[in-house]
């Protein structure tokens, strides 16, 4: 009896020295805060739908979605700080048309976005508005390009930085129309308004959120927008096209994460960006910024930033422009 009780408690030890021997399972992601890099300032349009979209994620996945502001270079001080931090699903970045746009625009970076990033989830899709100075004298966009041509090289725009869709669709702009204008970038939209108000700056091409705001504030005029037909949340606004035959420029928001991020990881940010894509509540914040929610699978966004990589810089190189 006194061997067999001997014999069980050995055959005890070596079961509970097997289960201390076990490694701790993984913690559930997310664990802790994530941090949610943007390339531009406080108060412009990827921000606004940056922390509507942060607030959602950290009470659905009970940690805080922390938006930082990395602005500068057209969004590549921040696209850096993401592509080196590490792959763990705690440092993200908000895509837009700027990081497409910068890898034929930008001669030096020190990345290949395609190549060193991750593809997570789209957010949203949304176009450009061309607003002016309300002491700008012309009133539609015909009346724009006939001004233009008459005081060619007098005329100056803003946007949210070289390489960004702001400053693209007005290049595109410049090309389709023979207008003469000069280029001003700003470190985002929401710094470049109080000169355009001013009349310092005549216009920009500003993506819908912020621009939309500021003419409803009176502080500007519409224009036109840059969506082959007219925008949804902005139907009396004409469509560029209608004046301007082919011109086009809509524009998308998405996350990436840096290359080797887990994919269970990518799995648990794709599935709560869908959830919060269908919220009534979150859907009706993202419509008040004139935006339309495009959720897609990582493989699907991923298709869509090498598209529209593609595409821009076939504008790029129709534009000759270029950034050391």
């Amino acid at each position: 009896m006194l061997q067999i009780l001997r014999h069980g408690v050995f055959g005890l030890a070596v079961l509970l020295g097997l289960f201390s021997a076990t490694p701790p399972a993984a913690a559930a992601y997310p664990d802790r805060p994530v941090h949610w890099l943007i390339g531009f300032s406080p108060g412009g349009p990827v921000d606004i739908v940056a922390r509507i979209m942060a607030q959602w994620l950290s009470e659905r996945l009970g940690q805080q979605f922390i938006v930082e502001n990395r602005t500068g270079s057209g969004g590549n001080i921040a696209a850096a700080a993401a592509i080196n931090a590490p792959p763990d699903g705690y440092t993200l970045l908000f895509v837009a048309p700027n990081n497409a746009i910068s890898t034929s625009l930008y001669k030096k970076l020190p990345f290949d976005f395609l190549r060193d990033t991750t593809p997570v989830a789209s957010i949203m899709q949304l176009t450009n508005m061309l607003v002016v100075s309300n002491a700008f004298p012309p009133k539609s966009v015909k009346e724009f390009i006939d001004y233009c041509k008459a005081n060619p090289g007098k005329i100056s725009y803003a946007s949210s930085g070289n390489g960004t869709s702001v400053h693209m669709s007005a290049e595109l702009f410049k090309v389709m129309t023979k207008c003469d204008m000069l280029h001003v970038p700003y470190r985002g939209s929401a710094v470049a308004f109080p000169d355009i108000i001013s009349n310092k700056v005549q216009l920009i091409f500003d993506n819908l959120p912020s621009a939309m705001e500021q003419v409803k504030g009176g502080n500007v005029r519409a224009l036109g927008v840059t969506s082959p037909q007219r925008w949804p949340s902005v139907p009396d606004v004409p469509a560029i096209a209608e004046t301007v035959p082919g011109f086009e420029s809509v524009g998308f928001y998405g996350i990436s994460a840096p290359k080797g991020t887990p994919p269970e990881v990518i799995e648990t940010l794709n599935k709560a960006v869908g959830e919060a894509l269908k919220d009534p509540k979150l859907v009706a914040k993202l419509a008040e910024t004139g935006g339309i929610p495009k959720p897609m699978t990582p493989a699907e966004f991923g298709k869509l930033v090498a598209d529209e990589t593609a595409k821009w810089r076939k504008v790029v190189e129709f534009a000759g422009v270029s950034v050391d």
